[in-house]
């Protein structure tokens, strides 16, 4: 069984890594699919950057947060929209959260589109195997988000 979202917490070597993959894409450097997004702090009004895996689906582009809590997500909720980068090409985008409902099919795609993202949730408590259904039983608990292009 999938733990509860109290006792999910990041592992302790993702802030690290987190910082080494924002300085690489600031060199221009572009890791495996990885993006930066970079949207206003809900409390400071500061800019801040967290690398994700945008994947796409049915056409459009998501990123599934991997933490029920994380402060990107709350972030994101927040301010509505952020920059999109990748190696040194930067896109406005609006941040668009869906409803458990309509994040049950983009959650259950995620295990084939995201591949990288099922080992990190297994190993986090999220989920136990790559199994769509497990996937997509996280709406409502991990925020799926929307990425449409700002002009």
């Amino acid at each position: 069984m999938p733990q509860d979202e109290r006792e999910i917490k990041p592992p302790l070597w993702l802030r690290l890594m987190n910082r080494v993959f924002v300085l690489l894409q600031r060199l221009g450097l572009s890791v495996g699919g990885m993006h930066m997004l970079t949207v206003v702090g809900r409390t400071s009004g500061t800019p801040h950057t967290t690398p994700i895996t945008p994947m796409t689906f049915e056409g459009a582009r998501y990123v599934v947060g991997g933490f029920p809590k994380a402060d990107w997500v709350r972030n994101a909720r927040a301010a509505g929209r952020g920059v999109l980068s990748v190696g040194r090409t930067k896109q406005a985008v609006r941040l668009v959260e869906l409803t458990p409902t309509e994040a049950r099919p983009v959650l259950r795609a995620f295990p084939t589109e995201v591949p990288t993202g099922v080992s990190f949730m297994k190993e986090v408590g999220l989920v136990r195997s790559a199994a769509p259904e497990e996937f997509a039983a996280l709406a409502g608990r991990c925020a799926v988000f929307r990425l449409d292009p700002l002009p």
